[in-house]
């Protein structure tokens, strides 16, 4: 690959986008942003923010779009900097480095391994000749390259391993581009939000999070029942969402979530978030009205009575009379634990004493603690009614970023656990007898080669 020369504008720009300068400049740059980002909250809604920071700042911050830094023009611009940088400096080394990786025929210069450390000399008596053979088929087990060159004392067998390994940064950085990339296209297109579906019913808007705004999905989803499972405490061991999903009106599909347990479907993501009591419908108790079963603690009897909201009715053995008054969608007993949908009764005794009741739907003999009760009543013929919180996300860009984290993973791998390294058998013929010495050279691991090289010395020793 050839480069820009420097001497030109084009070879100027290529210089500064690889250098690593710039690099540094992006990374503050970042690191400084990211804490502005971290003192400013984001995405409030503006009067928050005018009456946080007052209207001349309200107006800067907006101007500068602080309010939503990580989606700013000028923070992608920034992350579309460090991600050219990354690509130029890889390029721009790999000009170099590519003869060395990519080279049919790797050049050892004899010279630079006799003066190695690490070399290893021994004496044997045996001809130069006889040697080798031995030693090129010693060292083709171990190297995938090994080539032999005559010089006039004798010859040296050069081996060669792990070329490649060298490309363990270049993979690195390209997983950082993929990293970066994912990051935008999922800043750009992706989405993330929530939205409450009831049971039986059909919803196609989510509310945006950390923004005031909603959007308006191209596919709809029906709940078409919700369970929730409790403890013996009253906490929720389970709850589970019957969903559909619906384009045009027609089910696409159909699938039952729990939480980490989502649908997914063309690149959305739904999940199980949240659930909520819901009160009974207004016009269900008008028209339909619910069952009201009494029991007289005196007389041990049991009646069974209809009401309807806003209706009253006269209770047995001379009670008074009763009025459904309205429905809650929850009731916290004691201030302290939710007893969900309640049903508000007005109890009028003979005398005209007033008493407000309240049953809850899920707990059809709370109302035997009430004091002073003449009937004991719970509610029959009205299931409690949820909604479903839902967490729907889309983001086009998380195959790069998964693909990212692979490539990361094998990059580091292949960067601090596998070398490049040439070793070089040198055999020097002095009559009957033979010097032979053995070094190698690596860019990294001078350790690991030490121990390789002694290795090498003890087999062409036992030989």
């Amino acid at each position: 690959m050839k480069l820009p020369d420097k001497g030109t504008p084009s070879g100027q720009l290529w210089a500064f986008l690889a250098s690593v300068r710039l690099t540094v400049i992006v990374l503050l740059s970042l690191a400084v942003t990211s804490i502005i980002g971290t003192l400013i909250p984001q995405n409030e809604t503006p009067a928050w923010y005018i009456d946080r920071f007052g209207e001349i700042w309200f107006g800067v911050f907006h101007t500068l779009d602080l309010f939503d830094m990580y989606h700013s023009w000028w923070f992608q611009i920034l992350m579309g900097l460090l991600t050219l940088n990354i690509i130029i400096c890889s390029m721009d080394r790999l000009a170099l480095t590519g003869k060395i990786i990519f080279a049919r025929h790797p050049s050892f210069r004899r010279a630079r391994f006799l003066k190695r450390k690490n070399r290893k000399e021994v004496r044997i008596e045996r001809s130069s000749t006889s040697l080798r053979p031995l030693y090129e088929n010693l060292l083709q087990k171990e190297f995938r390259y090994v080539r032999t060159e005559a010089h006039e004392q004798g010859f040296s067998v050069f081996a060669e391993s792990g070329r490649k390994t060298r490309l363990g940064v270049y993979i690195v950085h390209l997983s950082v581009v993929l990293l970066l990339a994912g990051a935008m296209i999922g800043s750009f297109f992706g989405f993330e939000g929530y939205m409450n579906v009831a049971e039986g019913e059909t919803e196609d808007t989510i509310q945006l999070r950390n923004s005031p705004g909603s959007r308006k999905l191209d596919l709809a989803v029906r709940c078409d029942d919700f369970n929730v499972i409790f403890y013996e405490s009253g906490a929720p061991k389970e709850f589970r969402s019957d969903l559909v999903l619906l384009r045009g009106g027609r089910e696409v599909v159909k699938k039952s979530i729990v939480v980490n347990q989502p649908l997914r479907h063309g690149g959305i993501n739904i999940f199980q978030s949240s659930y909520g009591p819901l009160p009974p419908d207004a016009r269900m108790l008008e028209k339909d009205g619910v069952v009201l079963r009494l029991i007289s603690l005196d007389s041990k009897m049991e009646y069974r009575k209809k009401l309807k909201t806003g209706k009253i009715v006269d209770l047995p053995e001379g009670g008074g009379t009763i009025l459904l008054k309205k429905a809650l969608p929850s009731f916290l007993f004691m201030g302290a634990r939710d007893m969900g949908e309640t049903l508000v009764l007005e109890k009028r005794s003979p005398d005209g004493v007033v008493t407000e009741i309240k049953l809850p739907v899920a707990f059809p003999r709370f109302d035997r603690m009430r004091r002073n009760a003449v009937f004991a009543m719970g509610v029959e013929g009205l299931t409690q009614r949820y909604y479903t919180g839902l967490q729907v996300t889309r983001d086009p860009g998380a195959p790069l970023v998964y693909a990212g984290f692979i490539l990361m993973i094998a990059g580091c791998f292949i960067s601090f656990f596998m070398h490049h390294r040439q070793i070089c058998v040198d055999v020097t013929s002095e009559g009957e007898f033979s010097r032979v010495l053995v070094s190698g050279i690596s860019p990294k691991d001078p350790i690991g080669l030490e121990k390789k090289v002694e290795k090498i010395a003890e087999r062409i020793t036992r030989a």
